[in-house]
């Protein structure tokens, strides 16, 4: 905290990226220090799989930006790079022309935004030693076989601590990342929101935006995969322009239908129909009037994710799609029952789920219902 008439702390953030192959291994290193003492506050590091020089070096500036405002929000910061691009470009003296690098700048932009002034500096590639050393970790661990080890490490990131889990060693996963579309009327409103094709608000195109731009700074999405529904869609296209990603869709990720239910409060269709409500939160087989059960909704979410574990295996995969078949996968992967366990999951607009999924038929579930890209939206 920053006391009345107290000058703001300063810090220096070292921030570098590469690319082993540009595209090819990537990673980042970021480095906070006390602009006083010289003191190490924070390092991150991350290897990011398959990625350019640019994506890397941005993707190690947002890490150190968020790094420092975890630790002093209102300081006064000094971004030390050698890569002139990026300096260039925060310094606004460069436009930024592709896509997965606007994305990452506006995420730089908001994590910069926490401070009273930053400044970006280059500096020659021997003055931002540490961070170099960093990042050239985390472009060894990028380059190793894929596995369920350890392939990151960080003091300052939660979405790259290291990944572990209790699992032997074998063949590689396929990670799912999920995604929760953004806000639309209904969501806003918590109505059941089913096959009906709505739009996002405003406020869902932002979010989308912002989600975007946390899977480009992310880096490693092969593959997007989404609802038909324009709601899924508008989200995906977002995601698809900041990363590269090609994108799919595929109709069995759409949300249930929600038949007679639509468009109305769980409280409406308690009052109107409660003995079926009731039947249907206790029976995966019960569906609402004119619409689908639960357990029908399972089956062909599961089949689509069984389609794509046996496509793409090894690779990461983002999936965007509704509430019901998210929470579906999450189930499968904690093996809980349903549908007692979707009703007592809860999932934010714009929210990311992690899972890997093993070959052997193991699932590691590594985050749920993370909306922490979402802040200032």
């Amino acid at each position: 905290m920053t006391h009345p008439g107290a000058a703001p702390r300063r810090l220096i953030v070292a921030a570098d990226g590469g690319s082993r192959g540009n595209p090819g291994a990537a990673g980042y290193g970021a480095v906070v220090f006390d602009a006083a003492t010289g003191a190490v506050l924070a390092e991150a590091r991350e290897s990011i799989g398959t990625a350019t020089n640019n994506v890397a070096e941005y993707s190690g500036l947002v890490a150190g930006l968020r790094a420092a405002a975890a630790i002093a929000p209102g300081a006064t910061v000094e971004v030390r790079m050698d890569s002139k691009l990026v300096v260039e470009q925060m310094s606004g003296r460069w436009k930024i022309k592709h896509p997965g690098l606007v994305a990452l700048a506006a995420a730089a932009r908001q994590a910069a935004a926490r401070f009273a002034a930053v400044r970006y500096t280059w500096v020659p590639r021997e003055l931002n030693a540490h961070a170099d050393r960093l990042a050239n970790e985390a472009m060894d661990l990028a380059a190793q076989p894929a596995g369920p080890g350890p392939t990151a490490a960080t003091s300052a990131e939660p979405h790259a601590a290291p990944r572990t889990g209790w699992r032997p060693a074998g063949p590689a996963a396929t990670t799912t990342i999920l995604l929760r579309h953004g806000e639309t009327a209904l969501s806003a409103e918590r109505r059941f929101a089913g096959v009906a094709d709505i739009p996002l608000t405003e406020t869902g195109l932002m979010q989308a935006k912002a989600a975007a731009a946390h899977l480009a700074a992310r880096g490693g999405i092969e593959l997007i995969v989404t609802s038909p529904l324009v709601r899924a869609r508008q989200t995906a296209a977002e995601a698809a322009a900041a990363s590269g990603a090609d994108m799919l869709v595929e109709d069995r990720f759409r949300e249930a239908d929600f038949g007679d239910w639509e468009g109305l409060t769980f409280a409406e269709a308690s009052e109107g129909w409660p003995g079926e409500l009731a039947a249907w939160v206790a029976e995966p087989s019960t569906a609402p009037p004119a619409g689908e059960s639960l357990a029908d909704a399972g089956r062909r979410v599961t089949a689509a994710l069984d389609d794509l574990l046996a496509e793409r295996p090894g690779q990461t995969i983002l999936i965007v799609s509704h509430v019901t078949p998210i929470k579906e996968l999450v189930a499968r992967a904690l093996l809980a029952p349903t549908p007692a366990a979707l009703m007592r999951m809860h999932l934010g607009v714009a929210s990311f789920c992690e899972v890997d999924w093993y070959p052997d038929g193991g699932a590691v579930l590594r985050s749920f219902n993370d909306t922490s890209h979402l802040r200032g939206t």
